[in-house]
């Protein structure tokens, strides 16, 4: 693909980015274009920015205070970049916007901060803003301005917040006013500090929050703001603290290039998508900390290669703007809570500007991803997650047993051994099997009632499937992960049990199920979701269904053992306007036959490449025998492996 023509971007430059062909112009033009195409859209005084789009539950107001906040992080990463050469009347947007903002008289003053606002969130990007253009644009405030802001921060003081990552927005926010001398709590700062300890699981990853919260809020909120608030606090005021914190952010980056596939894509899972190259905040926090373990080349290639993606795909669009969506507008993939200035969030992944133009990120010669070299297999225990990248294709998938996105289960007694008691709602960015850097979740609510990607389910007899709620990991280590959970189906009171070992293999995952499930249930399962702007292909056979895109991009599903679905045993499902990805998108499934009651136990054997792929043939690549609970692969390659 092309840059799209209103971008207009200077050369590539090969011999230094061989990969991507991006320099550091680059990212200072594509920050220039995101925060000229905002001016029209500000108020007089430049405190909001009133953006076209839907607007989020927090009202027109806060969208407006959201559409400063976040993009004035962005104009920060600028200005300071440049040491302060940049053109005079952005860093006077700022300043005026901070005087009327926080001026009653205004007409377009920003909401007070009160106990678990939403401006609470926007305070947080403003704090870090003010921290790093200090010299350009706080310290030649007005000092009545300054008492302003500072007493609008003061709302933070004392105040409750979500017990999540907000607890971080207030960290930075009051050490903030701390660096100006302002009044603050040490309670505050301290007790947030102490919180996140509870949610760190070890080997660099955090739950944002109890239960099992995991997606890229543990690199661009729960890394991300500890290191933010040791720049704001410095050396002497750290207590320490930042040694730990860059320890955990060095441990975390050694695995995350491994989410990235060779176009530049991060694996498409979790909430919040809308924020998109936002992804890059803990690799730029990494070399800004200076605790990164990537090499210089290495920690460009990854971040022009994401930029680059989306901007080559009409990131921002035509007028400069962010949508909400993934590459076009598409609401499924965001939440309530975001408004149309929400996906300036994306700011966070501009960060590397901080850094000088002499750095090594942006003078070294980009060294290529982990997927640019070789086929890739990492286990991850600690969300439960196993990733896998084929270099011949370059897409990178991730296997699903451990984020649910469920607060933890409650304590059970004889009375209570329900083990979903208190989960909510399955999400299809948190719930499904698999995840990949060349799909998205079919999310449109029309899709949800299906469930059909990437998801086995019990179906009922009047068509409804189970749904997958809380994840209970069992195992996750090489090439092997599994998990459990339990099933329900409508007017039926029991929980039926569904367990699922994932083994890798080559391109291929091969799932084991071991079904519990009533008398008369069907059992389905469904592979990858692919979209794209036309109707997939799609074929089936004895026992396989394939979908593929236009340009090659193949989902296919094969039963190996215990289907028996007979000439309605495979299909494949299609839809309109229900992923991200794409206007039209197919599910290859698989489908039994009516189930006479217990235990049962299904294999099936998933793909997703862009490959040619041949079903009739990958049924004979791999032998499955099951004698009792135990089920024993042997792959072509004479590879055995027992689950």
């Amino acid at each position: 693909m092309s840059v799209a023509p209103h971008l207009q971007l200077p050369p590539t430059d090969r011999v230094l980015s061989s990969r991507t062909g991006w320099t550091r112009a680059h990212w200072e033009a594509t920050a220039d274009r995101m925060l000229d195409a905002l001016t029209p859209y500000a108020t007089p005084g430049f405190a909001q920015y009133r953006l076209p789009g839907r607007g989020s539950w927090s009202g027109v107001v806060s969208d407006g205070l959201e559409g400063f906040a976040r993009s004035f992080l962005l104009a920060a990463c600028r200005i300071a970049g440049a040491g302060g050469a940049v053109d005079p009347a952005l860093t006077e947007r700022y300043a005026v916007g901070l005087a009327a903002g926080t001026d009653p008289r205004s007409g377009e003053s920003w909401p007070r901060l009160t106990d678990c606002s939403q401006q609470m969130v926007e305070a947080a990007s403003i704090a870090v803003a003010l921290h790093e253009t200090r010299p350009w644009i706080w310290d030649r405030l007005d000092a009545g301005v300054q008492e302003r802001v500072v007493d609008w921060f003061s709302g933070f003081v004392g105040g409750r917040t979500w017990d999540n990552n907000w607890r971080l927005f207030q960290v930075v926010s009051e050490q903030f006013l701390a660096s100006v001398g302002a009044p603050y709590s040490r309670s505050d700062i301290e007790g947030g500090l102490d919180r996140i300890e509870d949610w760190y699981v070890g080997d660099g990853w955090y739950t944002d929050g109890d239960g099992r919260n995991f997606d890229y809020y543990i690199g661009w909120a729960m890394h991300l703001y500890p290191l933010l608030w040791a720049r704001i606090a410095g050396p002497d005021g750290d207590g320490g603290r930042s040694t730990i914190y860059r320890q955990r952010l060095s441990r975390f980056l050694e695995d995350y290039p491994h989410f990235f596939g060779a176009d530049g894509t991060p694996v498409h899972q979790g909430r919040s998508l809308t924020y998109r190259f936002a992804a890059l905040a803990p690799v730029w926090m990494g070399a800004l900390a200076d605790c990164t373990p990537l090499a210089p080349g290495l920690t460009r290639r990854l971040a022009s290669g994401t930029l680059r993606h989306f901007v080559e795909r009409g990131v921002p669009d035509e007028r400069g703007l962010l949508t909400l969506g993934w590459y076009d507008t598409f609401l499924p993939s965001t939440q309530p809570y975001s408004g149309p200035a929400s996906p300036y969030w994306a700011s966070k992944g501009f960060l590397g500007l901080l850094l000088p133009a002499d750095h090594a990120v942006w003078t070294a010669r980009e060294l290529p991803l982990p997927v640019d070299e070789s086929d890739t297999y990492s286990a991850l225990p600690a969300p439960g997650w196993l990733l896998h990248g084929t270099r011949h294709d370059g897409i990178v998938r991730l296997v699903n047993h451990g984020s649910d996105h469920n607060p933890p289960a409650p304590e059970s007694d004889a009375s209570d051994a329900d083990p979903d008691r208190g989960a909510g709602e399955d999400d299809p960015h948190y719930a499904k099997l698999a995840y990949s850097t060349a799909t998205a979740p079919e999310s449109a609510p029309h899709a949800l009632a299906r469930n059909m990607d990437s998801h086995l389910a019990l179906i009922a007899p009047d068509g409804t499937p189970s749904r997958r709620r809380r994840i209970h990991p069992l195992r996750c280590e090489g090439r092997i992960a599994a998990s459990w959970s339990v099933a329900r189906l409508p007017g039926d009171e029991r929980g039926y049990r569904i367990g699922t070992t994932s083994v890798l293999h080559g391109p291929w995952e091969i799932r084991v199920h071991r079904v519990e499930s009533p008398e008369g249930a069907v059992v389905r399962e469904g592979g990858h979701a692919v979209a794209d702007g036309t109707s997939p292909f799609a074929s089936t056979g004895p026992d396989w269904a394939l979908a593929r895109t236009a340009d090659g991009l193949t989902s296919a599903v094969v039963a190996l053992y215990g289907w028996d679905g007979g000439a309605d045993g495979a299909a494949v499902a299609r839809d309109v306007e229900s992923n991200a990805y794409g206007p039209h998108s197919a599910v290859p499934y698989l489908r039994s036959a009516p189930r006479p009651g217990g235990t049962g136990v299904h294999v099936s054997l998933v793909v997703l490449s862009r490959d040619r792929v041949h079903p009739e043939a990958l049924r004979t690549a791999v032998r499955v025998r099951v004698n009792g609970d135990a089920v024993v692969l042997t792959f072509l390659d004479g590879t055995r492996v027992e689950v």
